[in-house]
């Protein structure tokens, strides 16, 4: 603990707690506490929001042994951590009510807790399903500073700030399971900085780093001084104790400390989607990963993103290749796999894709090829990858990106057959600038690979611009329709046909069945599909 009476240490603890494993946890947080004093002379260590639990613990909440445990485990916290403050997230059960709280954890005991105001119920959060809100201020004096507590939508907000302030708080401490999106971290910054000039306050903002699912949590915990400048941050996408240095008397000053750089769009995105895969393979328990490796550009940009997530001694690639595969795939197939260094192999589909045919013959007599045989391809892949998947241990990844899942250019039980869509939420466009930058760091993805047309190569001499419109302009188009619930005539006023604008609209409408049964993938947008987009399969809406 510092000697000092004129400064006190509050250290961010950022970590990656895995959803549900209380116990685990919880042996975590005490061995963080325990660092952050030894370490780094720590007065007051706040970790994320629901840190016990892990965010976000959806219907685990439900279960009252899930809420039993966490305040057990609080406790045991409690205990252990001699020496130092804590402010740890929990679910706090209290007069019949379920709240998002944070516990102010020193000598051995919970001496407050503080109940979450604001509960978000949009996007990805649908907190009000579970908690109560919480209905006042709660400021601790600590170490000669009072300390006021907030989690999250709190400092979106301006009235739960207002009030600690009223309160007589001097340091806003802010508990957070902020998940990324792009650009997300000057969005928070911007909010920060409102809510410190508007109280004269700094505030320490704690966010969860790691992948849940769908979700990536990018850390990139930072502090505002009272003017709303940037004093501190801490780097993005990984775990780590950060410690702030506060002056204490009759004002509170927090002093300046390491800014992280603050990374460039390709490289956050690349840095979240590596940080989703990775987590995703370790919390679920896979030995490893398996995928089709097909020469384009998605299987190129999602083998790169495997191998930085868990290693190539990890990743299983496999061509597949078909009669109308062109050669030149089967060779920049290879090229990548070696230069990546992951286990290789090739599996012809032709004599499986020649069975399905023998067997259909006799229904499919008198019938043109279409894209029933396109389908069949696909599906033979599929079933490859899984007898893999079964025997190795090892997660399925899917290559599919938002464009394509967006109007359904997959097939179901077929490409789109996996456990996870790591490109899931990126638009092909953005492919093509993350094969750059990953790249211009080492070059793995032959250039031939960017630089040729897409296909599918289910028929011959095949480009995906015979069934879709430019990529640049479907992008445009699905940005606007999709992520700004623009309609279609306010698109076509923009500037686009109206024929491409109503096509790709009604493929987005028809394809929902399939994204219901996709793989689920990292979320880079603020609208990706899944969570943050929830539409009927059966509706009569057509625009």
């Amino acid at each position: 603990m510092n000697t000092s009476p004129a400064t006190l240490t509050v250290v961010m603890a950022q970590f990656d707690p895995l959803v549900g494993d209380i116990t685990g946890n919880a042996r975590r947080i005490i061995e963080l506490a325990r660092q952050a004093r030894e370490q780094h002379g720590a007065d007051v260590v706040v970790f994320p929001e629901l840190a016990i639990t892990g965010y976000p613990p959806e219907d685990l909440l439900l279960r009252p042994e899930v809420i039993r445990q966490s305040e057990a485990s609080l406790n045991e916290i409690a205990m252990a951590a001699a020496g130092v403050a804590l402010v740890i997230g929990f679910p706090w059960a209290s007069d019949g009510h379920l709240y998002n709280a944070a516990a102010f954890v020193v000598d051995g005991a919970v001496q407050a807790i503080y109940a979450k105001q604001c509960l978000p119920n949009y996007g990805v959060f649908d907190e009000k399903r579970y908690f109560e809100s919480g209905k006042g201020a709660l400021v601790i004096e600590y170490a000669g500073v009072r300390l006021g507590l907030t989690i999250c939508e709190d400092i979106w907000q301006p009235q739960p700030a207002a009030l600690a302030k009223a309160a007589g708080a001097q340091l806003l401490l802010n508990l957070n399971a902020s998940p990324y999106h792009r650009a997300k971290s000057s969005e928070r910054h911007s909010v920060l900085a409102a809510r410190a000039r508007e109280t004269g306050l700094p505030v320490i903002y704690v966010n969860q780093v790691g992948g849940q699912d769908e979700l990536v949590f990018d850390g990139g915990s930072m502090v505002v001084d009272g003017s709303g400048e940037l004093m501190q941050r801490a780097p993005a996408f990984t775990e780590g104790l950060y410690p702030v240095t506060v002056d204490v008397g009759a004002s509170v000053r927090v002093h300046r400390g390491a800014v992280a750089e603050a990374l460039r769009d390709e490289a956050e995105v690349y840095s979240a989607l590596v940080l989703g895969t990775r987590d995703y393979v370790r919390k679920n328990g896979f030995s490893g990963v398996v995928l089709g490796l097909s020469g384009g550009i998605d299987s190129a940009l999602t083998l790169a993103i495997a191998v930085d997530a868990i290693g190539p001694e990890g990743v299983v690639a496999v061509s597949m290749p078909s009669r109308f595969t062109a050669d030149m795939s089967n060779e920049d197939a290879a090229r990548e796999a070696q230069r990546l260094g992951v286990e290789y192999h090739v599996l012809p589909i032709e004599p499986a894709f020649q069975s399905f045919l023998s067997i259909l013959e006799p229904l499919f007599a008198g019938k043109s090829f279409d894209t029933t045989e396109e389908n069949i391809q696909a599906r033979c892949r599929g079933v490859l990858l899984m007898a893999l998947s079964n025997k190795s241990g090892k997660l399925v990844l899917t290559t599919s990106n938002k464009s394509e899942t967006a109007v359904g250019y997959s097939t179901l039980y077929g490409d789109m057959a996996g456990g996870f869509a790591p490109i899931k939420d990126v638009p092909k466009t953005l492919v093509y600038r993350l094969a750059y930058w990953r790249n211009a760091q080492e070059p793995v993805i032959p250039q031939r690979v960017i630089d040729r047309a897409p296909s599918a190569e289910l028929r011959p001499d095949q480009k995906d611009q015979d069934s879709l419109p430019d990529y640049a302009e479907l992008d445009a188009i699905l940005e606007a329709y999709v992520e700004q619930d623009r309609s279609v005539e306010d698109i076509v006023s923009a500037g686009f046909e109206r024929a491409d604008v109503e096509r790709v609209a009604r493929l987005v409408i028809v394809n929902e069945y399939k994204r219901r049964q996709a793989a689920p993938g990292v979320r880079i947008t603020p609208r990706a599909f899944g969570r943050d987009r929830r539409y009927p399969i059966t509706s009569g809406f057509k625009r």
